[in-house]
């Protein structure tokens, strides 16, 4: 997979709740750190996720938000 995105975060699906027309799904990258991500039902049919596969959590810099007290 080439992709332009430099943080891509290797975990492995342990949840995905489907709603009527997205799904949350959860990745776990280990070390107690879990990504969620909200995607379409499509997306998660194409890709084929499944809770147990391996899974990429790609974050995109200009997206990311930082905060401290």
């Amino acid at each position: 997979m080439k992709i332009s995105a430099r943080n891509k975060l290797a975990g492995t699906v342990v949840g995905i709740e489907k709603g009527a027309v997205n799904a949350t799904v959860q990745i776990d990258l280990g070390g107690g750190s879990i990504v969620s991500a909200m995607i379409t039902n499509a997306s998660v049919e194409d890709l084929g996720l499944e809770v147990g596969k391996t899974a990429y959590a790609i974050v995109k810099a200009s997206d990311v938000m930082v905060g401290a007290d």
